[in-house]
């Protein structure tokens, strides 16, 4: 499933690796992990620049993007890679600014920002991580957005992730493997990938799970960043950071987590302290930094991000016991007299819980009392009208979902592709068909702006289905699987279309709108035929 709504400048990839023996170690075979800023250097507190290592220009920006997409292409399949668009618009409020920060620093050059994806996926683990890839692709795991207090933590987090793929040290990483070829090591780390699908990976043999094992640890240092490059993302993260608004604390607490999980001596929670371990050295060099710092208030923690991080516990599946216990907190007797970002950060993460156990009553029941609570920000409000909607659309009231995300009842931002998106999905649920044409040309409408946000080609694609348009539905679904990079089953879709187009028009059942829906699949087989031969060569 592809549907993180367009992160901006376009969508998202990547996925857990599920084999016992790599799904702790693997994934940083994978990820080029995280390791949290800890570079608050003199020279950016006096506004002054420091040189960067290098570009990386042994590795053409275009190889090195499509590294990330052969990556990205097994990523998308993976059923832990998770598109959900309240959340992804969450992180999108991070990204974008720092994004613009970058590009007005001259870190993210035109060049360079046209090159790359710049796609942040979400990726449904209780692991604390993040973690850049070749060709601008990042990816955070929901135990993150849970872990972090505020926003300012986490955009801590992606600006130093954003600055590993500015400064190109995957490309200048790859320039050091002895010039092996980038293909290879795309291939290295596709063959992890393919390990960890085994089917039944619990009977795997203690020998195989140790050569796999062996194989992730390999792979591992070789795509580990150096101590060098680590510090450039500190610097540059943190220049990148500031410069877009948000507060140095959250680099500050942000970095205080990731000590106090090197003091306990990683207990597997932390996953990116054992591929960027928490030296002494680096402690006290980020510690003498942090003293430079003018003294500032607290950052606290916000009803909405409050509400995003038990919205990411929720959705990391914790299990029936989990949710249960999440539902539970609701009736703690001392949460009447907690602060409010606390009180809504319980009350939305039960009404979830009860949602995914089909506890409607009891949903209901909570999700008054999270209405109730005063003082809230416009944000806030959004976010639990899109919480009352979910509700709404699990218990079987469509109708009532579309009434309370209706764009004529209400102003919807630009950039609020959650309320578009599940006021569409609420649409096609009424089953009724001037609400699914609604549907269709309101999704039009979105993805002439934003064509790579698969999630609303699959929604188009089942508006155009219950309307019985079952050509431009086939044509929604060959987009769907063309954004996630899968050019075969795009192709298969297209030809579909192709074959159904030639049966209506010698029916004479096609249209002038017709005959120009036959006209653009025409032209993007031709285009994903060419892809696919790419790709097949490629591999």
């Amino acid at each position: 499933m592809r549907s993180l709504a367009p992160m901006s400048p376009q969508n998202t990839p990547y996925a857990r690796l599920k084999t016992h023996g790599l799904r702790r170690v693997g994934v940083f075979g994978l990820s080029l992990a995280l390791c949290l800023p800890t570079g608050l250097l003199q020279a950016q507190v006096n506004g002054n620049r420091l040189p960067n290592l290098g570009d990386g220009a042994d590795v053409p920006l275009g190889v090195e993007r499509r590294l990330g997409e052969s990556i990205a292409r097994e990523i998308y399949r993976d059923p832990d890679y998770l598109d959900d668009p309240v959340l992804g618009d969450y992180v999108q409020s991070l990204w974008l600014p720092l994004l613009a920060s970058a590009r007005q620093r001259g870190e993210l050059t035109p060049e360079l920002e046209q090159q790359f994806s710049w796609e942040v996926a979400l990726i449904r683990d209780r692991s604390i991580n993040a973690f850049a890839l070749p060709g601008g692709y990042l990816g955070v795991h929901l135990g993150l957005i849970s872990a972090v207090s505020n926003g300012d933590e986490l955009a801590s987090v992606l600006a130093h992730e954003l600055s590993h793929v500015t400064q190109r040290h995957i490309a200048r990483m790859i320039s050091q493997q002895g010039k092996q070829g980038p293909m290879v090591m795309g291939a290295l780390i596709l063959g992890m990938l393919a390990a960890s699908r085994t089917a039944n990976a619990s009977s795997m043999s203690a020998a195989n799970a140790v050569m796999v094992g062996g194989q992730a640890a390999a792979i591992q240092s070789q795509l580990n960043f150096s101590r060098d490059m680590e510090r450039e993302a500190d610097r540059v993260g943190y220049g990148v950071m500031t410069e877009a608004g948000f507060e140095p604390q959250g680099f500050v607490t942000m970095f205080e987590k990731l000590q106090q999980a090197a003091r306990l001596n990683d207990n597997g929670s932390f996953p990116y302290l054992r591929s960027h371990p928490m030296t002494t050295e680096r402690i006290a060099d980020a510690q003498a930094r942090q003293q430079l710092l003018p003294p500032r208030g607290t950052v606290t923690t916000t009803p909405t991000h409050a509400m995003m991080s038990a919205r990411a516990q929720v959705l990391a599946n914790p299990g029936v016991d989990g949710l249960r216990t999440l539902a539970a907190e609701a009736n703690t007797p001392s949460l009447s007299s907690a602060p409010t970002a606390r009180q809504a950060g319980v009350l939305y993460g039960a009404v979830l819980a009860e949602i995914k156990q089909r506890n409607f009553v009891q949903a209901r029941q909570t999700f008054q009392r999270l209405q109730s609570l005063p003082g809230l920000a416009l944000g806030a409000v959004r976010v639990i009208r899109l919480l009352g909607a979910e509700l709404a659309l699990a218990s079987g009231n469509a109708s009532q979902a579309v009434a309370l995300l209706d764009a004529k009842a209400m102003v919807v931002d630009p950039a609020d592709r959650a309320t578009r998106m599940q006021l569409a999905q609420s649409r096609v649920a009424t089953n009724h068909p001037v609400q699914a044409k609604l549907a269709a040309t309101e999704l039009a409408l979105w993805l002439s702006q934003y064509p790579r946000d698969a999630h609303a080609w699959l929604v188009q694609a089942s508006a155009y289905e219950s309307l019985g348009d079952s050509l431009r539905s086939i044509r929604a679904q060959a987009e769907a699987r063309a954004v996630e990079l899968d050019y075969g089953a795009a192709v298969d879709r297209f030809k579909a279309a192709q074959i159904l187009a030639h049966q209506l028009a010698n029916e004479g059942k096609l249209d002038p709108a017709g005959h120009m829906e036959a006209s653009i699949i025409d032209a993007r087989l031709r285009e994903l035929t060419r892809l696919r031969r790419e790709q097949t060569f490629e591999r």
